[in-house]
């Protein structure tokens, strides 16, 4: 029997409208998994949800912003009411909040955090008791290697991701062993985000392109390598693995 067959477990993917959001959607949906998927883009969900139910899988694109708690109730409420209960979660959502501390607005920084933080901390205050009345679950949060390195003009992002690695250990102490809590920390991943976050140097591309040439595998991570490794950890194949924080970065961290 494949250790990573998902068939008929329920989770929720943030952020799963566009890039490690969207490959980790789309791996749980290959082993079956039935899927409450989230996002604003209501054109591009609808997209990845018909792409799933193509497929092996079942999901349910429900549009929203992260940031407010209703809509976080809300996509909890909907796992239970079209799949029966909840059997993970794997948040994925993110915003840059570009600027120095002195120059990035009081909104920026707000916002920010209502996505990256935030947003956590609401979905799994309604998703885990929902996990612990069906005896049990697994939760990976999408943080950083921003968590522990720093970026010019991203203080929001770095300190709200390194608060997510943090929030996620808490969890993991609090509810375990029937939840397991785990965070992974991506490097340069080839998503929308690294360009957006390229746009702080002076020469966006070069950016970027440096940052794949500065990992040890020599290039910039793909949204499927990220999907694997969160495909395992939701799995039974990583049933005795929490309040771990795993780099996926191609290398780039042992550098230095």
């Amino acid at each position: 029997m494949d250790s990573h067959d998902l068939n008929e477990k329920v989770f929720i993917v943030t952020g799963a409208t566009s890039g490690m959001g969207k490959a980790i959607a789309q791996q749980l949906g290959k082993k079956g998994a039935q899927l409450i998927l989230s996002g604003r883009n209501t054109e591009r969900g609808e997209e990845v949800a018909e792409g799933i139910n193509e497929d092996q899988g079942a999901a349910l694109f429900v549009p929203g912003d992260v940031g407010k708690v209703a809509y976080n109730q809300s996509l909890v409420q909907e796992a239970v009411r079209s799949f029966g209960g909840i059997d993970g979660v794997a948040t994925n959502a993110g915003m840059l909040g570009l600027g120095s501390i002195t120059d990035v607005s009081i909104s920026q920084w707000r916002n920010t955090y209502s996505t990256n933080l935030d947003a956590v901390f609401y979905l799994l205050k309604y998703a885990i008791p929902i996990m612990q009345e069906g005896g049990g679950g697994a939760v990976v949060v999408n943080a950083s290697i921003a968590a522990t390195k720093s970026f010019p003009n991203h203080p929001a992002y770095c300190s709200s991701k390194a608060a997510l690695v943090a929030l996620a250990r808490q969890a993991a102490v609090e509810y375990g062993p029937l939840i397991r809590v785990n965070t992974i920390s991506p490097g340069p991943v080839d998503t929308p985000l690294i360009w957006d976050s390229a746009k702080a140097f002076p020469d966006p591309a070069r950016a970027v392109q440096d940052a794949g040439e500065a990992t040890l595998m020599q290039r910039l991570g793909t949204p499927a390598d990220v999907a694997k490794l969160v495909l395992f950890l939701l799995s039974e194949n990583a049933s005795w693995i929490t309040g771990a924080n795993f780099t996926i970065d191609g290398g780039i961290t042992a550098k230095g």
